[in-house]
């Protein structure tokens, strides 16, 4: 798995999701480094880390991760959870919540997603991604994840050097099978079955921690939009939330700066 390791201090890992890298966080990284030691590992099969034969299933890449912290000896850690990267993070902490400082996040899975609310053109992705053969066509053959997604659910537009990067990790069909199964995993309707339980599971227990949190959101946000923020500030307590202001999914790549400096702001306060 290839990271990011800058700093001194105790960590703060961060965690991406699809169809992104650890290159999502190098504008906010700069920010914190002053303060602790910024770890971001690009997910298996994601990013530099290596394409193993796997199914790339959220259970393969919750045990890459665990031992990721494992072997890095990572303790008191701060978690910037993003997409897929906060499922496995959330997942993580509540499962060793003595190992984790404090937890902050933005446009994330604080529990089972619903349809309800969902920009129009993210419901069409993701249903057509998830259908077997059209899902294959578009995300591993047309690489629509990359191409179109993406840029689709961030503000600004992306310059061609940082399309480059972004697409640089699925160069082939056969590279891009993570980006496929991220879609697949999605708890929409109740199924799959397992992750909705595994969701819910860990949203019961978010609910009931006292761990410091920091949520960002935007205007009009992805997957938190304003019901879901509505919900994280009736339901979690211990929680600051900052609005970054105009933004969809990606917003590290709208808003870095206030994200940057307010997470450093609040991980000195912790």
């Amino acid at each position: 798995m290839h990271f990011v390791d800058e700093g001194d201090g105790d960590p703060i890992l961060f965690l991406h999701g699809n169809p992104t890298s650890c290159y999502l966080w190098r504008n906010i990284i700069p920010h914190v480094v002053p303060h602790a030691r910024c770890i971001a590992p690009d997910l298996i099969g994601m990013g530099k880390s290596d394409k193993p034969n796997i199914a790339y299933r959220f259970a393969d890449h919750s045990k890459y991760i665990e031992e990721f912290i494992r072997k890095l000896g990572l303790s008191n850690v701060t978690l910037v959870l993003h997409d897929w990267g906060s499922a496995l993070g959330f997942h993580y902490a509540m499962r060793h919540s003595e190992n984790i400082k404090g937890i902050a996040f933005m446009e994330s899975m604080v529990k089972p997603p619903s349809w309800k609310g969902k920009p129009l053109g993210v419901k069409i992705g993701i249903r057509l991604f998830r259908a077997p053969i059209v899902g294959y066509l578009l995300v591993n053959v047309f690489n629509l994840f990359i191409r179109l997604m993406l840029p689709y659910l961030i503000v600004r537009k992306l310059s061609q050097q940082e399309k480059q990067f972004y697409a640089a990790p699925f160069p082939t069909i056969a590279s891009r099978k993570p980006l496929r199964r991220w879609p697949c995993e999605v708890p929409l309707d109740d199924k799959p079955a397992n992750m909705h339980k595994l969701m819910s599971e860990y949203s019961e227990q978010l609910q009931r921690s006292d761990i410091p949190k920091l949520l960002f959101h935007a205007t009009p946000g992805a997957a938190i939009d304003s019901e879901e923020l509505a919900w994280c500030k009736a339901n979690l307590s211990h929680l600051k939330t900052v609005d970054v202001g105009r933004g969809l999914h990606y917003i590290q790549e709208d808003n870095p700066e206030l994200i940057g400096e307010e997470l450093a702001e609040w991980y000195q306060t912790i």
